[in-house]
């Protein structure tokens, strides 16, 4: 799998058969509210993050978060791979390959992630719910088409904190990524989530040299 395919199946909704029809307990409900809660409460991060690929080949980098709908991937050298989403488009860019991808932010897990208010509810299916000790997550589709693939989203609990999250492709491989370091609040330049390709502006992403 090279690492065009890798990134793309690590924002895009895979197609994938997922069980239907979760019994929600009155503990999972509390739970969802607590996660919808911490979620449209979450507006910036900047975090260290690991991504493991489905063959095992780990990347590291620096993720930001400027929520709603902004979000930024800068994989550290030698890796050439960048993501960018603003503009509700996600820009998956490879600067050796000198190539960029649009993707519609609506079709990828991290568009759910980067809603202005996310309701596990309506479009939005609870197909899972796992605790463990310090830890809750959380799985879904979208209810439209569950068939497209699965998002989960593990926290550290109590407090609750995102620290995780994976794709499952048709496949049934699994892309993860790791947060670490973990910065919440603060402000970020709007210009880091605006790409421009350097074939038509060299240096139009001033971040991204």
């Amino acid at each position: 799998m090279n690492r065009r395919t890798l990134l793309i199946a690590m924002v895009l909704l895979p197609r994938l058969a997922v069980a239907a029809d979760l019994q929600l307990t009155a503990q999972d409900h509390a739970d969802i509210a607590r996660i919808e809660t911490y979620l449209n409460g979450l507006h910036t991060l900047k975090a260290r993050f690991l991504q493991v690929a489905p063959d095992g080949a780990t990347s590291g980098g620096v993720a930001w978060l400027d929520r709603p709908g902004r979000m930024r991937f800068q994989y550290d050298k030698p890796s050439p791979l960048l993501l960018v989403a603003g503009h509700s488009l996600l820009v998956y860019y490879d600067r050796e390959l000198r190539q960029t991808t649009n993707i519609p932010l609506d079709a990828t897990p991290l568009g759910l992630l980067l809603r202005d208010n996310l309701k596990l509810a309506g479009d939005v299916t609870v197909t899972g719910i796992e605790r463990q000790p310090g830890q809750l997550q959380v799985t879904m589709v979208r209810t439209k088409s569950p068939g497209d693939g699965s998002l989960t989203l593990v926290f550290a609990d109590q407090p609750l904190a995102l620290r995780q999250w994976a794709v499952v492709d048709s496949q049934h491989q699994e892309t993860r990524v790791s947060l670490f370091d973990v910065e919440l609040g603060g402000t970020f330049d709007p210009d880091m989530f605006t790409f421009i390709d350097p074939k038509v502006m060299p240096g139009g992403d001033k971040y991204y040299q």
